[in-house]
């Protein structure tokens, strides 16, 4: 899946500074006392010194040595492989099998029909030197997992990036998709989206190809050259519906084991309603220059040398999907080291290891550091370290076609994980550049803390320093330029929609989870999920020193030993009602926003300004006079809001309480942090978000129609901007009621702790 989503915060997170200690000090290590805090800097230190990039590339090589699909011999290989990788470091470990819904491509077929004859190639050709790409015996095929089998012809018709608002624009202009094959270039949503909406509008096939504006040469040189996208490189992926549910197809809520009760393929709501397949943009090429209709828009044109026209005319595609539509296994590496006092809380921390082929890039620069983190861990074990809490590593399988390995391990253990689950910390690719974080608000402080203690590879600043440097580069105003050089400050994390394994824990589960990972100085973009991915690619273009893989085995080891080892779970929640209000504020304006454009585009509509004129742009049809949106009454969610911070100040003024005049007692300890690791439970509504269930988080989840990115108060925000309002209304109690309950869990943690 594609690692995005770790700065996708809303707007309100861009600039949010909140006074703070530096954690350098021992007397503020956030959720020790002082003599732990010691004890537990010192730990750190040893740990510090352990991950050695020369281990991190011997681990990549061996695992990105062949395929490893979901169902391939070599992805079995590798998950006995990585468990005995963790018994090696002493670690409990065993793999938990699953048994999942994983078409595999029987027939693909795309030709032109008219005007012109084209059959395309579908194939990407192996690279001299680099010696994985020619392994094709073992490659899958370019593909889109879980699209609909098909075989349809129709007029082709360009939809651009494939999203609602593009197909609004062509409405406005009198193109219709009914009965058409849509082309939609990669980009601007997540690829299933784009079928989503095609078979929505009624097209009855879906092509989405590889733009070169978008990840090839009109970026950079392209592969073997440069790192971006060649002519016939390919994106494969999952075009399963995963706004709807997350994991096997077949499983929706339940674990994939045997005896599971399971859907028919026609009672799976997640496969796609017509035939998709991914193509290069040299297969596109002759498909697009055959197009004739209106000339698209500019910001509609890609960097082909071809017109770009919008169809429908007299180009017409035959498009067919045939697939074996088996259940396959997957195999997740479940490994544990046993708290010392508190073993029932559970600190998990988890990378897939699967890959649509040798997975250089995605996820195995993840997997290969984490493999040295746990290496790591496990040698402060055999030095006389024993963590408080539990600490369970995960290497997921299946997290490609649609997180199925952690899905289906989070809905087997979902009981066990409810009441244990202190924390998950997930990453996926890995590469040169700046830490990324997005995840639970009340880890924000926790997130910054350790942020400041861990050393960048380059420049030799803290990771921290370096982000606030590119954050103060790119502020819009002085203002925010000004706050973001304040050394006490906090540097928001962004909020998580989907296209990681993170997922079925927070917005499923309501586990206060963490998205991990390096990057921004180099881009994959033009290899991702092609043949190319691979350790020749990665050791050219990436990390290719593999010192960012161990800055990440430095800071998911960090971030872990200091959840397990705290004496005080680490939640911060002034962080998480700050970050509240904000929503509730975008909320408030974006139904602002939907009044005043619908106003003025019905004067405009009044005063003819919409009228037919040689503009092939102009609209051909009346346009339609709208309903103003009602007034909607926030003061819930307001009320809650403010419930929520001064709950939070309360306990923040407790903890400090606690903090001056010694260590709490074991039992308040054990108390207090009961309910802490209930916290984000606390936004979980058992009925789940509207028409989609499986999602139960009402703070974060995918958008319906963005799939990665994430949608904040997603059910009150998703019926505004369906124009649903008498919904948002409806679900503004319900989201108040969940801002209640935290503030109320809130409360009675700090009164555990002595406060008033």
């Amino acid at each position: 899946m594609r690692r995005i989503g770790l700065l996708a915060a809303s707007s309100v997170a861009a600039i949010a500074f909140h006074p703070i200690a530096s954690p350098s000090s021992t007397d503020n290590l956030p959720g020790f006392s002082a003599q732990s805090a010691r004890i537990e800097l010192d730990w750190e230190s040893k740990f510090d010194s352990i991950p050695a990039p020369d281990t991190i590339r011997q681990n990549m090589r061996r695992l990105s040595a062949r395929p490893h699909h979901v169902g391939s011999p070599y992805d079995h290989d590798n998950a006995e492989w990585i468990l005995a990788r963790y018994k090696s470091f002493g670690w409990d470990a065993h793999i938990e099998q699953f048994d999942v819904l994983f078409p595999t491509p029987l027939e693909r077929v795309v030709e032109l029909v008219a005007p012109t004859h084209f059959v395309a190639k579908l194939q990407e050709p192996a690279v001299p030197g680099d010696p994985t790409s020619s392994q094709r015996d073992e490659q899958l095929p370019s593909y889109n997992a879980y699209s609909a089998d098909g075989d349809v012809t129709g007029p082709l018709v360009y939809v651009n990036y494939g999203v609602p608002a593009d197909y609004e624009e062509l409405e406005r202009h009198g193109i219709s998709v009914k009965g058409a094959i849509v082309i939609a270039r990669y980009g601007g949503s997540w690829r299933g989206i784009k079928p989503k909406v095609a078979a929505e509008h009624g097209a009855v096939g879906c092509l989405i190809y590889s733009d070169p504006r978008d990840d090839g040469y009109a970026q950079g040189d392209v592969f073997p050259r440069g790192p971006f996208r060649p002519r016939d490189g390919v994106q494969r992926g999952s075009v399963a519906d995963m706004p709807l549910y997350s994991g096997d197809p077949l499983t929706p809520g339940v674990g994939a084991v045997p005896g599971a009760k399971r859907l028919t393929l026609a009672e799976a709501k997640t496969i796609t309603k017509i035939p998709v397949l991914p193509i290069s943009y040299g297969d596109a090429e002759p498909l697009l220059a055959a197009m004739t209709g209106p000339v698209a828009p500019p910001d509609w044109r890609g960097a082909l040398g071809v017109t770009y026209h919008l169809g429908p005319g007299a180009a017409r595609v035959h498009l067919k999907v045939k697939s074996d539509w088996s259940t396959k296994p997957i195999y997740d590496v479940i490994a544990m080291l046993k708290g010392s006092t508190a073993p029932d809380q559970w600190v998990i921390r988890g990378n897939h290891h699967d890959g649509w082929v040798n997975g250089a890039g995605d996820p195995l620069s993840g997997q290969s550091a984490l493999l040295e983190e746990a290496r790591g861990l496990g040698e402060l074990v055999k030095q006389g370290w024993h963590p408080r809490r539990t600490i369970v590593y995960a290497a997921w399988d299946g997290e490609e076609p649609g997180l199925l390995g952690s899905t289906e391990w989070a809905e087997t253990h979902a009981d066990e994980l409810r009441a244990k689950a202190v924390a998950y910390i997930n990453s996926d690719g890995n590469d040169r550049g700046f830490l990324n974080v997005g995840g639970s608000h009340t880890l924000q402080r926790f997130v910054n803390d350790v942020e400041r203690d861990v050393q960048d590879p380059e420049t030799h600043l803290s990771v921290w320093k370096r982000s606030q440097l590119l954050r103060i580069e790119r502020a819009r105003t002085p203002n925010d330029r000004q706050d973001l050089r304040r050394e006490n400050g906090e540097l928001p994390i962004g909020a998580l929609g989907s296209g990681s394994d993170y997922t079925p824990f927070l917005q499923h589960l309501g586990i206060a989870s963490l998205n991990i990972g390096y990057g921004g100085e180099v881009s994959s973009a033009g290899v991702y999920h092609s043949i190319y991915d691979d350790f020749y690619w990665y050791t050219h273009f990436g990390d290719t020193a593999f010192v960012y893989g161990r800055a990440l085995a430095q800071t998911g080891g960090t971030m872990v030993m200091r959840l397990a080892d705290a004496d005080l779970l680490p939640y911060d929640f002034t962080d998480l009602a700050h970050t509240v209000h904000g929503y509730v504020g975008e909320l408030e304006k974006l139904l602002d926003m939907e009044r005043d454009s619908t106003v003025e585009r019905n004067r405009e509509i009044a005063e003819g300004v919409f009228t037919a004129t040689s503009d092939p742009w102009s609209p051909t049809s009346a346009p339609r006079v709208e309903a103003v949106p009602p007034h909607i009454d926030f003061s819930p969610l307001d009320n809650a809001a403010d419930s929520l911070t001064r709950s939070a100040d309360r306990y923040a003024k407790a903890a400090a309480a606690g903090h001056a005049h010694g260590a709490p007692s074991d039992a308040v300890l054990a108390r207090v942090n009961a309910l802490l690791l209930q916290s984000e439970r606390r936004f979980i509504d058992a009925k789940g978000l509207p028409r989609r269930p499986w999602y139960a988080h009402e703070l974060y989840a995918p958008g319906f129609y963005t799939g990665y990115g994430v949608k904040t108060i997603p059910a009150v925000r998703e019926a505004i901007e369906q124009r649903d309002f008498g919904e948002a209304a409806q679900q503004v109690t319900v989201v108040a009621a969940v801002l209640n309950s935290e503030a109320a869990l809130v409360d009675s943690a700090a009164v555990a702790l002595g406060g008033q």
